[in-house]
């Protein structure tokens, strides 16, 4: 099946948007209980962490961890956004730069600057969405606040009517405006993350847009999800890899499976290479992930290194590929953009 699908629906109790791309499974969303990636809270210093350059904070949703708080003292109030997943049992990870970010229109507080997406190329494109943003700024109070605020226009600009991109530029420079003024009080939740839906709206290709109940099912997402609960991935080729996330890591087996040419272990490394972004993301998974590669010689180490930074390339996701290990493992150190899979019957945390 051809083309690009989202689907909008519920898995096992909880809002959830899949992404079908040519009849597979791309990328997927599932709520959780745990806090949205961009929630905004307006919380409280509370305690420093020698050492680690941080800082405990209080939020409505528990605990929250900021890197980097030169001159923040305990007790001064200050404004956060949550930037990724905790780890079970660790203080939401937050930071101080806020970002209104929708499907048009990003507005970057402390970051002036007009900018449109580098991948619209049509200069007569860019010019008439200048000139849109500036019509719709014109002295509206976002670009008087202090340090000044930036707008960034967003690739989905391109094919968009002129209108909706006016309308997102308002609403985010207007929220940005409303949240940037509301510093006084006890900890409070200012604003609520996108759930899977909206943050489908907002970062997939939209082509077609299915939100029936039930369309999972119909368009055999739910079998797609439920093989993700399996830890061997079936690679190209007869080989296969293993995932089994731990407290501490992620770890990531491949295995030749029935082959045994000489070539074996490198066609199996370079197909879990393309494969092992999308199953990282599917799956929710982040942080420390260790690599166990089939054995191939060390003089191929160069391409599979090169066909994982392809991969990861495309992911949105930051991951840095840390290097080889003398037992010859590949360490990476990944992004938690997302909740993990909800384990089965229930929600994540």
């Amino acid at each position: 099946m051809k083309g690009t699908t989202i689907l909008l629906d519920q898995w096992q109790g909880a809002e959830a948007a899949a992404l079908i791309r040519d009849g597979q499974l791309d990328d997927l969303l599932i709520d959780s209980d745990a806090p949205r990636p961009g929630t905004i809270y307006r919380a409280r210093a509370d305690r420093p962490v020698k050492g680690q350059g941080g800082m405990f904070l209080t939020t409505p949703d528990g605990s929250a961890f900021l890197r980097q708080v030169k001159g923040l003292k305990p007790g001064e109030p200050l404004l956060v956004q949550v930037s990724g997943h905790a780890e079970p049992g660790k203080a939401i990870p937050v930071t101080t730069r806020l970002l209104f970010k929708s499907r048009y229109a990003i507005v970057t507080p402390g970051a002036p600057g007009l900018n449109v997406s580098r991948a619209i190329r049509d200069e007569d494109r860019r010019d008439a969405l200048l000139a849109i943003a500036h019509d719709v700024l014109e002295g509206h109070p976002v670009l008087a606040l202090d340090p000044p605020a930036g707008l960034i226009l967003r690739s989905n600009c391109e094919e968009a009517e002129d209108e909706d991109v006016a309308d997102d530029i308002l609403a985010m420079a207007t929220l940005a405006v409303n949240v940037l003024a509301d510093l006084d009080g006890a900890p409070e939740k200012l604003v609520e993350g996108d759930g899977p839906h909206d943050l489908a709206w907002r970062e997939w290709p939209v082509t077609e847009m299915v939100s029936e109940p039930g369309c999972f099912e119909e368009h055999e997402a739910e079998e797609m999800i439920a093989a993700l609960y399996r830890a061997e991935v079936q690679l190209p080729g007869g080989g296969h890899m293993t995932i089994e996330p731990t407290r501490a890591l992620v770890a990531v087996d491949v295995n030749t499976g029935g082959d045994t040419s000489p070539a074996a272990g490198l066609k199996a490394n370079l197909a879990a290479a393309r494969e092992l972004p999308r199953q990282l993301r599917l799956r929710g998974l982040g942080g420390q992930i260790i690599v166990d590669p089939a054995p191939m010689p060390k003089k191929d180490r160069r391409q599979f290194e090169g066909q994982l930074r392809a991969a990861l390339k495309g992911d949105p996701a930051e991951t840095i590929l840390a290097g080889w290990t003398q037992l010859g493992l590949v360490e990476l150190q990944r992004q938690r953009t997302r909740a993990p899979l909800p384990a089965k019957g229930g929600k994540t945390r």
